[in-house]
């Protein structure tokens, strides 16, 4: 191993800040407001993210350019760090910290890869502790120590952590426009009702012929999501995934999560484990109305109801007909700073429920693409697996470049 010195963030930071204290804005006037959720999943998707009001002043001081890395500070995703790649006008808000490395001193593509990674993550939280509700300040943030080689080394470690960026990017936006065709057939068939023969099919109180108008509890059964006891450490640690709502944030389909549950944790709550094609719902938090599948057997935690479809073909219908029912899912929230859905409200949400013919030609269609988006998102893990992997070696010098 060469012997590279290490430095920290604070070391080759021009400037460590706190995010700026304000809501976000329904206008679509001003700079956009990144939040923790919008930097949880694999890409920021700024389309999504809100604007906000600030003056000229404060505008300079919180403002977000290419080559900023942005970490959230608080909560289940403190540790989560994003490397600002696009020229968004946008500021930060107070949940996440600011690091603006300086050129002179470290690359921050170089550095804002490292701290996007899992390396940094788990300094993060070894640093936090198990806290129900875990908090680092700035100093602990920008104390992570990592190796920085020559500048030239640095340019040629990005470059190639870059091209695994470039490639999942790829199949990122494959995965968007699968889904968008998924999403766009939907709304012809089910919200226009614009359907196959459609011309020839009567329509009563908003419902077609043969369709009927039911609730979420209509599609299947509903099971809330349980934490195993998190006092007996063998409860977790297995194969079993266990999925939580930063699982969901990243991916439509749920081919991975951060934790696992042993046999043993899955067993002392059997009647939560979830089959492969259930359909999971945030029902508590900022993110209400986040919806996901499974890809395989699973269990949630609580802040996650299931509906496991009745039938084959309410599968991908109900999948979008509840991605729909996020509206509902607000107002029932009624605004609080936690928004909490229970079982029953959320059971008694109404809902169509179309023609068994209908739902099984739309089965037929979803289902191969969801089978395209599923293999995206594989190839997406192992990439992102094999970039994890190849980072340390690069850093430590164990890799020549």
């Amino acid at each position: 191993m060469r012997n590279i010195p290490l430095m920290s963030l604070a070391d080759i930071a021009e400037s460590v800040r706190y995010g700026y204290t304000a809501s976000a804005s329904d206008s679509e006037i001003g700079p956009k407001f990144l939040r923790i959720t919008d930097i949880v999943p694999p890409q920021i998707d700024w389309a999504n993210v809100p604007y906000c009001e600030i003056d000229e002043k404060n505008l300079a001081k919180f403002s977000i350019e290419p080559g900023d890395i942005v970490i959230a500070r608080t909560g289940a995703t403190v540790g989560y760090a994003k490397l600002i790649r696009e020229n968004e006008p946008s500021v930060f808000a107070s949940y996440l910290v600011r690091i603006r490395v300086d050129p002179e001193k470290a690359d921050p593509g170089y550095v804002g890869r490292i701290v996007e990674s899992e390396v940094y993550k788990c300094f993060v939280l070894s640093r936090v502790g198990g806290a129900a509700q875990p908090n680092a300040n700035a100093k602990v943030l920008s104390s992570f120590r990592l190796p920085i080689p020559g500048k030239a080394t640095q340019h040629r470690i990005a470059s190639i952590l870059s091209a695994y960026d470039d490639l999942i990017e790829n199949n990122r936006r494959r995965i968007q426009l699968l889904e968008q065709a998924a999403r766009l057939l939907y709304r012809e068939w089910f919200v226009y009702f614009r359907f196959p023969g459609h011309e020839h099919v009567k329509i009563k109180d908003g419902v077609p012929e043969g369709g009927k108008q039911s609730t979420v509890s209509g599609l299947g059964k509903i099971v809330t999501g349980k934490t195993p006891s998190t006092k007996i450490p063998e409860n977790f640690g297995g194969n079993i995934s266990f999925v939580k709502t930063p699982d969901m944030h990243r991916s439509r389909v749920i081919v991975e999560t951060e934790e696992f549950l042993s046999e043993r944790g899955a067993n002392t709550q059997p009647n939560k484990t979830l089959p492969i094609g259930s359909i999971l719902v945030a029902c508590i938090g900022a993110r209400l109305g986040v919806v996901s599948i499974t890809c395989k057997p699973c269990q949630t935690n609580q802040q996650i109801n299931a509906v496991i479809p009745s039938h084959d073909h309410y599968r991908y219908y109900g999948l979008f007909a509840l991605i729909d029912i996020k509206p509902h899912l607000e107002a029932m929230g009624g605004g609080a700073t936690m928004p909490n859905v229970n079982k029953s409200k959320f059971a008694s949400i109404p809902i169509l429920i179309p023609s068994q013919i209908l739902l099984q030609e739309f089965q037929e269609f979803a289902s191969y693409t969801f089978q395209q988006i599923q293999l995206l998102h594989q190839q997406n893990a192992a990439l992102t697996q094999a970039r994890d992997l190849l980072l340390p070696r690069l850093m430590n010098g164990e890799v020549t470049v």
